[in-house]
């Protein structure tokens, strides 16, 4: 597809615009074999002055509005129509320019087949219906010089209506599919930026709040009161991160307002990171963290998220395999990609819990792991035995191969 738009992290593609550059090409030789037609037959004419006069006014014209149908934006309704009637002119003083004997045979017009190209641009400007009108009036100029409709005029008449409206069909359903690739590129990139704040406010602002009411159901008193407020608004919140609340499109437009809260993500930048200093922070009493002795790289935004992936695997083990459980990091750098897993002794996760916890909104494992290894192009695999604790598997592309 042509006609590349960056626009608010989207990429925009017209799907018309390869057919007006190709009706640019079909009316410089549609003109070239009109005015070929023009001096092999030249003994057919009886006034070759007006076929003269008229050749030469097509050519200034056609070169004149290259730029004209380049894009339905320059292909202007002023244009179509002065397009169309020197086209119709032409067909009409085609009886006065050749032999009586050559009209009533069905010999070719003065335009001969550039009048086609005049139908096709009301097509790819207006769609089937502008295209049936334009061919209509062709077809009537055509029976018109000739005084009659005979079978050769007839077909030659239906083949430049079925064409034309069969050509602006497919470019109203080729217009509508682009809208709606349109729309669905910006809904996704609102759904990514919703699922990246998503998985920001749950490693800072939902573990607060849910810290806050543990504290504070454990100490009672007023404590017990803001603990109970604190879990109220972290039901809220992971309500509205986990709902979320898409743009709406505009009516005059059909197009998506963007987010306010939605900012592009800043694209990878610098030279690749070691990823070993990112995870060895995360070693401390009860977790053991073991990674290859040379560097293991990634650019600086995939490294980032993966060890936040990392972290929000090492809260659910401090969440519900107790402080008593012990974890184990450990980092490969394969040939095409980087692996993490990370492991522990506790009791392991229930058939159908991760399931359930999206669905109530909590999105330690939906988006702060697997939405980032997601986002990064890679896998996050989980495999729990109850009883046997749980291990987490985080790969990403990269690696050897890639760092």
């Amino acid at each position: 597809m042509a006609g590349r738009e960056q626009g608010r992290g989207v990429v925009r593609m017209s799907v018309e615009q390869p057919l007006w550059r190709a009706l640019t090409g079909y009316r410089v030789l549609a003109l070239c074999y009109a005015i070929g037609l023009g001096v092999v037959g030249h003994d057919r004419f009886d006034r070759p002055a007006v076929a003269v006069v008229y050749y030469l006014v097509l050519t200034g014209w056609t070169f004149a509005t290259l730029g004209r149908v380049r894009s339905a934006a320059t292909c202007t309704r002023g244009f179509l129509a002065a397009d169309l009637l020197l086209a119709l002119t032409g067909i009409l003083l085609t009886p006065l320019a050749v032999t009586h004997e050559r009209v009533v045979t069905g010999g070719p017009t003065l335009p001969s087949i550039w009048a086609a190209g005049s139908v096709l641009a009301f097509a790819l400007k207006g769609g089937w219906r502008w295209a049936a009108g334009a061919s209509a009036l062709v077809g009537v100029a055509n029976i018109v010089q000739r005084g009659a409709l005979s079978r050769d005029t007839a077909h030659n008449v239906l083949l430049v209506w079925v064409a034309s409206i069969a050509i602006g069909y497919v470019v109203e359903v080729a217009r509508a599919s682009e809208r709606t690739l349109a729309r669905a590129l910006e809904i996704d990139a609102a759904t990514r930026e919703r699922e990246r704040l998503a998985r920001d406010i749950h490693d800072g602002v939902l573990q607060v709040l849910a810290m806050v009411q543990r504290r504070g159901t454990a100490l009672g008193g007023e404590a017990a009161e803001l603990g109970r407020l604190a879990g109220e608004q972290e039901i809220a919140l992971r309500t509205l991160v986990s709902g979320g609340l898409l743009p709406e499109p505009r009516p005059d437009t059909g197009q998506l307002d963007p987010a306010p809260t939605a900012h592009p993500a800043a694209p990878d930048e610098g030279a690749p990171v070691d990823l070993r200093p990112l995870l060895s922070g995360h070693a401390a009493s009860g977790v053991t963290f073991a990674a290859p002795g040379t560097p293991v790289l990634l650019p600086p935004a995939a490294a980032r998220e993966l060890a936040a992936a990392v972290g929000a695997a090492l809260d659910n083990v401090r969440r519900h395999a107790g402080p008593e459980a012990a974890a184990w990091i450990l980092l490969e750098d394969e040939p095409d990609a980087v692996l993490v897993t990370v492991r522990d002794d506790g009791p392991g996760i229930p058939a159908g819990r991760l399931a359930q916890a999206a669905g109530e909104g909590r999105l330690g494992v939906a988006q702060s792991i697997k939405g980032r290894l997601r986002d990064l192009g890679g896998t996050a695999d989980f495999v729990s035995v109850p009883g046997q604790g749980t291990e987490v598997e985080l790969r990403v592309p990269g690696g050897k191969a890639g760092g």
